[in-house]
């Protein structure tokens, strides 16, 4: 099938079945890489018979199998510019595994995989995929300017396809591109021969992003151009040949792979000089200091959905060139060369497509860094090491410092650009146990890498020597005997089967750093077989266990009181059915109980002629509400102190999981967890007006992990029309934090009071969230409150 003439250049050509006197498939190759092969991938080369430049703008090339079935779909590549009278035009597509020989630069690139031995090729006026797939059908579709079937391909010209196809041989047509509208008879299986539009041929002139020259040549792409001015490679799903560079850093365990830096760099500064080359589960050959050439294939990698991404050179063939080499020049992170703005929005959501503005955003200056070594010295350590040996610094040590060395987390237009992950690429040594207000001494160099947790990290070749700076756990006051000693702990998923060590660490925060409070509101205690999803919701033994502890560490005999839940219907860990308890000295408080309480039950607020009181005691706020759906419903108890009655209400409100990250490709991120707490707020602010409205001077303590922020909606909808005072805001701004994350100290848990709560002493008692050794990672507070005192209206 042909066509006559040119678009643009010449007239637009009108599908017919005359032969085509200008634009034409002359050669089909679907062998490259594969075993025999000597071309490492497949080719389409387009030729023009005519005496007018034919342009391709707006055309694609486009496969089908060569037996398609009724979910066959047509492959597209889009094709640009245009082939001169004469000239041929290179189409590149799928690689493989083997072969040698890269072909000559491409003229246009694809990925597609075509079948060594049968398929159909098109050359398409149109990028929009073809629905023929039959010879007649694709015959009378005008868009088809030619066809080429090889092998034993259904869709062809003429009397048949082409043959002799294979691994090591192509179909071409002759040197005059002739063309009778029969596949059959026009081509003819040889040697695969691609030349591109500048009359090259593999090893007469790089290809492909560097294909082509010698072995020891570098190719023509170099990583600033992979890397590109957006958050996404130009060449990803090509392949790009002799790419050069130093190995800058090796990467042994994990995502295996290795960085190439380029010494001589471009003028730009939004263009990475680096990548990183994955080799899949082959441990890298290459050592720091070698010069390369890289060949491979361009693909950005995304650690999650929601993420930035990679970009990486994958399925590599190395070339070491030399060793020992000096390493690029280390680009310095301190106060000066990062930003303070964060990071760009985009009105369509992803960034991915804006330029970078490496001087005005913290994370596009990271991201035009990426791969590239950087350096910082002398840096505050502002989260502490864990498990899978990460620690968290600030290159600007003035920026919202914390009164014991960490970064806080003030509002969401604020999240501390000067933060940035710290990882160690050396095997053979112990990462440091590294406490929040610690130091790394000294030097840190290493490349600069993006992970799903955190974002960007220091990939550290040479890590700097931990300096203790002596940070020590808090122990609170004892509560004055006039003074009621409320506080929340969250114990993270303690079950009876956890270790003696787990329950007696989290004891001696209760006994010694809490100073035994008279009431304590536990979340995450887990039923008393743990994640065993076996229909178990009683939590007798765990809290046995725990009491026990808490009293061989010095403190009270503690009595219990919590709501069983129905089996996972309360979130978390599936089978550990967590739920909220209190605990309280009974020498000190006593608990008034109100039977009747269940997983599904609510209790409410009544009137009687001895006061207000709840329905049940201990008992739920309205748990069939859909916005405790999947998630803790909270607690409430009555108490009385001195005479004085008090109510607590303990919550655990549903967690950020599923929230965007704050260094993720959309922005502004979408909280999307927030409007359950939203609703949950809600629920328990309309509790506590019932209550005020029974009795305004009732005093009423809610606290427990909220997940949420101080200056988040979820705290201003809990505290709306002033019902309840947010603890934490009585503190200097300074030591506002329970929780440390991604190296930000930030509040999660709460307490707050009743306007009737007037006398009062607030303490936030830090012993996990700061610490490598953590016993839970959140840090307890307590509030004690002198009801002598409180005021009366």
């Amino acid at each position: 099938m042909g066509a006559a003439g040119a678009f643009a250049f010449t007239a637009l050509p009108t599908a017919s079945a005359t032969p085509s006197a200008s634009a034409v498939v002359a050669e089909v190759y679907g062998g490259g890489g594969n075993s025999g092969a000597t071309l490492t991938r497949d080719f389409v080369e387009l030729g023009n018979a005519g005496s007018a430049a034919y342009d391709l703008s707006g055309y694609s090339v486009q496969y089908l199998p060569g037996t398609p079935s009724s979910g066959s779909t047509w492959q597209v590549t889009a094709l640009t510019g245009a082939i001169a009278p004469g000239a041929r035009y290179l189409v590149g597509e799928g690689t493989g595994s083997g072969g040698t020989t890269a072909l000559p630069t491409t003229d246009a690139t694809g990925s597609i995989a075509m079948s060594a031995t049968s398929g159909t090729i098109a050359l398409v006026s149109g990028t929009t995929a073809l629905t023929c797939k039959t010879a007649a059908d694709c015959a009378a579709d005008p868009s088809i300017v030619d066809l080429a079937g090889y092998g034993t391909a259904v869709v062809r010209e003429g009397s048949g396809p082409a043959t002799g196809a294979s691994n090591t041989a192509a179909v071409a047509r002759a040197d005059s591109l002739a063309d009778t509208d029969d596949n059959a008879a026009d081509f003819t299986a040889g040697t695969p021969s691609p030349v591109n539009s500048a009359g090259q041929t593999p090893g007469s002139g790089d290809g492909g992003g560097g294909d082509g020259g010698s072995p020891t040549d570098p190719g023509t792409v170099r990583v600033h151009d992979i890397q590109g001015t957006t958050r996404l490679s130009p060449y990803a799903g090509q392949t790009v040949t002799r790419v050069p560079g130093i190995v800058t850093g090796v990467r042994s365990s994990g995502s295996l792979g290795y960085w190439i830096q380029d010494p001589t760099p471009d003028t730009d500064p939004r263009t990475s000089e680096a990548v990183f080359v994955y080799t899949g589960s082959a441990k890298p050959t290459v050592a720091v200091g070698d010069s390369v050439l890289v060949t491979g294939k361009v693909s950005e990698y995304y650690p999650s959905s929601t993420s930035q991404s990679n970009t990486e050179i994958g399925g590599p063939t190395t070339t070491v060139l030399s060793s020992g080499n000096a390493l690029p020049d280390a680009v310095t992170l301190d106060a000066t060369s990062v930003p303070d703005a964060y990071i760009p929005t985009a009105s369509g959501g992803s960034i991915e497509s804006l330029a970078l503005q490496p001087t005005v955003y913290a994370q596009d200056f990271y991201e035009s860094l990426e791969g590239m070594r950087v350096t910082f010295a002398d840096a505050r350590v502002v989260g502490a090491s864990d498990a899978y040996g990460e620690l968290w610094v600030t290159v600007k040590p003035d920026v919202n410092a914390t009164a014991r060395g960490g970064t806080l987390y003030s509002s969401y237009d604020q999240p501390n650009t000067g933060r940035i992950e710290v990882m160690s690429l050396d095997t053979t040594s112990t990462f440091p146990a590294a406490n929040v207000g610690d130091e790394l001494s000294g030097v840190t160099t290493g490349p600069l890498d993006y992970s799903t947790y955190g974002g960007y990290n220091v990939q550290a070749t040479q890590l700097g020597t931990l300096v203790d700076k002596g940070l020590k756990q808090e122990v609170t006051r004892r509560q004055k005997k006039d003074e009621l000693a409320v506080a929340t702990y969250n114990v993270e998923n303690l079950d009876a089967l956890d270790t003696q060590e787990k329950f007696d660490r989290l004891a001696e925060g209760v006994a010694v750093n809490l100073n035994s409070p008279d009431i304590v509101a536990l979340e995450e205690i887990q039923d008393d077989n743990g994640a065993t999803n076996d229909g178990t919701v009683t939590a007798e033994g765990t809290l046995k266990r725990f009491t026990d502890a808490v009293r061989a560490a010095g403190g009270p005999a503690y009595k219990w009181r919590y709501i069983s839940p129905t089996n996972n219907q309360d979130g978390g860990e599936p089978g550990g059915n967590i739920r909220q308890v209190f605990l309280f000295n009974p020498k000190r408080v006593s608990f008034t109980d109100h039977p009747g309480g269940d997983a599904t039950t609510a209790t409410s607020v009544v009137k009687t002629r001895k006061g207000v009181e709840l329905t049940y005691s201990p008992g739920r706020i309205d748990p069939a509400n859909a916005a405790w759906e999947d998630s803790r419903k909270p607690l409430v108890g009555e108490f009385t102190f001195q005479g004085e009655q008090v109510f607590v209400i303990a919550n655990h409100f549903i967690s950020k999981g599923g929230d965007q990250p704050i260094h993720g490709r959309y922005q502004p991120p979408a909280r999307s967890s927030e409007t359950q707490r939203a609703a949950q707020a809600a629920e328990v602010n309309t509790f506590v007006k019932s209550l005020l409205a029974a009795d305004k001077n009732a005093k009423a303590v809610v606290l427990g992990d909220l997940n949420d922020y101080e200056f988040s909606q979820t705290v201003t909808t809990l505290t709306a029309d002033k019902v309840l005072k947010p603890l934490i805001t009585t503190l200097p701004a300074a030591e506002r934090y329970t929780y440390v994350y991604d190296g930000n100290s930030q509040t999660l848990d709460h307490i707050l009071t009743s306007p009737a709560v007037t006398s009062f002493n607030y303490d936030v008692v830090h012993i996990n969230a700061e610490f490598a050794d953590q016993a839970s990672d959140h840090d307890p507070q307590i509030v004690r409150i002198d009801l002598s005192k409180c005021r009366r209206h």
